[in-house]
């Protein structure tokens, strides 16, 4: 049978009664732990103002015994702690001394002895010295001392060596491009006869290289410079020196000309001094001697002028630079004469040109590149 009207209604009643009963209780909790929390933070306020004795006042109306509420007392207070201190320090140095030999005269100079020899001792420990590429290379069994016997009898008899038997002998030298030159070779090559003394420009046109060569042979010429192109960008410079070679392949890049770089001069006809740095295997001696074939043995120094061949993890920057001197004569500085470019050796090669049946004396391949810091110059 289905529960009449008035039963549903009555639980229904009842059901609300006791949420909110329920209701009421969860209120009246709340407020307990309210009134807790607020007579909690009354207590711990009260507490504070007791200890630092300000019972509840404002600060600009207190009138406390303690000297250090008041801005006087503070500084007459900061005062004394510094007084304290510095006697204290004072203290102790006079017991170090004492320590050390008593305090006067003899005492103080020992003291004094000792810090100069701990000074000294440190200023003699070995700097510690930054690690490189270059000072961590791989070591080379082809490494030339400055006073091997045996490299210089082989260079007394190699094919560089008649270059260097008449100290007075002029380097003549022909310059020339790949077949119909773009204007940025022929600017270059505008520069680069400022540089070397004696040279002379030859257009190719559709000649051969071992053509140019003997032209060059019956004219005596001592070198023939080639400036090699690609897709109208400069790439390569192929030196060959004559008439029995030998002849060295550079890549070419990081090209700057004269007018483009800033407070650049003009050189003048002095012959230059030549400066060759960090050629140190036998291939390193054999390109530095290339290099000092295109110019004269005998330098003019009143003309203050000095051509830089700088290797650097073989990598070779060429410098043109000029020394200025101020008007006392003490000071001095550089004027970069143009122009700048960088060059990486590509192979070398016994003889004049010849790439099909030459003998090459080193050619660099991918397999050599076994590690960062192997070289080759």
């Amino acid at each position: 049978m289905a529960d009449p009207p008035n039963a549903k209604r009555a639980k229904i009643a009842e059901k609300q009664a006791k949420k909110r009963a329920i209701a009421l209780k969860r209120k009246e909790k709340d407020k307990k732990r309210q009134e807790q929390k607020e007579q909690k933070k009354k207590e711990e306020g009260h507490t504070e103002k007791e200890k630092s004795g300000t019972s509840g006042l404002p600060r600009n109306k207190l009138q406390s015994k303690s000297p250090l509420h008041s801005i006087e007392g503070r500084k007459d207070y900061i005062q004394l702690k510094k007084k304290r201190q510095a006697q204290k320090k004072k203290g102790k140095r006079t017991r170090e001394s004492e320590e050390d030999g008593g305090v006067g005269d003899d005492g103080g100079a020992a003291a004094e002895e000792e810090r100069g020899s701990t000074s000294r001792a440190e200023a003699e420990k070995p700097k510690k010295v930054q690690l490189t590429q270059d000072n961590m290379r791989e070591a080379d069994s082809t490494m030339v001392a400055a006073d091997d016997i045996e490299v210089a009898e082989d260079t007394q008899a190699d094919e560089l060596a008649w270059h260097f038997s008449d100290i007075t002998r002029m380097p003549k030298i022909v310059v020339t491009t790949t077949p119909f030159p773009t204007p940025a070779a022929k600017n270059f090559i505008k520069d680069m006869l400022d540089v070397f003394t004696g040279a002379e420009y030859r257009a190719r046109s559709n000649y051969h290289i071992k053509e140019m060569v003997e032209y060059c042979k019956h004219r005596e010429y001592t070198h023939l410079v080639v400036v090699g192109e690609a897709k109208k960008q400069l790439q390569s410079i192929t030196v060959i020196c004559l008439p029995e070679g030998p002849t060295a392949f550079f890549k070419l890049t990081s090209v700057r000309l004269r007018k483009t770089i800033p407070k650049h001069g003009k050189p003048t006809e002095h012959l230059p001094e030549l400066v060759l740095n960090n050629f140190s295997t036998r291939l390193g001696h054999t390109i530095g001697r290339l290099f000092a074939t295109l110019f004269p043995k005998m330098a003019e120094f009143q003309g203050r002028r000095v051509v830089t061949f700088h290797n650097q993890r073989d990598f070779i920057f060429f410098r043109h630079h000029r020394y200025i001197f101020s008007e006392s004569g003490k000071k001095a500085r550089l004027q970069e004469l143009g122009p700048r470019f960088t060059l990486k050796l590509q192979w070398l090669q016994h003889g004049t040109f010849d790439t099909e049946q030459g003998e090459y004396e080193w050619k660099h391949k991918k397999e050599l590149d076994t590690s960062r810091r192997r070289f080759f110059l």
